[in-house]
C-alpha cells in the first residue's frame, strides 16, 4: 500500500511542478506585457496565453494541494463527532469527491475530444484548446486517486 501512496504522491508533485511553471510563466508574461505596453509594443496573444496558463496552474495544482491538505477546511462541526463517526464522515465525503471528479474529468476529456475533432483554436495565436482540456481532465482523475489514498489513510489510522 505504501508503494501505491508513493506513486500517487509522486504524480501529484509532478503535476504541481507543471502548475508552478505555468504560474511563473503567467507572471513573467504579464509583467513583460505591461512593460512593453508602455513602449507601445504589447505582446500579441497575451490574453490567450494567460487564460491557458491559468487553467493549467489551477487544474494541475488541485491534486497536490489536496494531498498536502492545503485547502481550507472548516471542521469545527466534525471535531465534535465521535472518532468512528468522524472516520465515516471522512470516507463518505472522499467518496462523494471521487464521484464529482470522475464526472468533471470524464466531461473534460469528452470536451477535449470534441475540440480536437472540430479543430477549435484560439483567435489570435491559433493555439488548440484540447490539450488544456485533456490535461485538466487528467488532473481530475489524479485527484480521484488522491482522494482514494485519503480513504486508505483514514482506514489505516494515518489520516490526521
Amino acid at each position: 500500500m505504501q508503494g501505491f501512496l508513493n506513486i500517487v504522491n509522486g504524480l501529484s508533485r509532478r503535476f504541481s511542478i507543471i502548475a508552478a511553471i505555468s504560474l511563473i510563466f503567467l507572471m513573467f508574461l504579464t509583467v513583460a506585457d505591461i512593460i512593453l505596453r508602455s513602449f507601445r509594443m504589447p505582446i500579441v496573444g497575451t490574453y490567450e496565453l494567460v487564460a491557458f496558463s491559468g487553467a493549467v496552474a489551477i487544474g494541475f495544482s488541485i491534486p497536490a494541494t489536496s494531498w498536502w491538505r492545503g485547502h481550507i477546511s472548516v471542521d469545527f462541526v466534525t471535531q465534535k463527532l465521535a472518532p468512528p463517526i468522524r472516520k465515516l464522515f471522512d470516507i463518505v465525503t472522499r467518496c462523494l469527491g471521487i464521484g464529482l471528479f470522475i464526472l468533471i474529468g470524464w466531461n473534460l476529456i469528452r470536451y477535449g475530444m470534441i475540440l480536437s475533432r472540430s479543430g477549435e483554436v484560439s483567435v489570435t495565436l491559433q493555439l488548440p484548446f484540447y490539450p488544456v482540456a485533456y490535461g485538466v481532465g487528467a488532473s481530475c482523475f489524479l485527484q480521484c486517486w488522491v482522494l482514494f489514498c485519503d480513504i486508505l489513510k483514514v482506514l489505516g489510522g494515518k489520516y490526521e
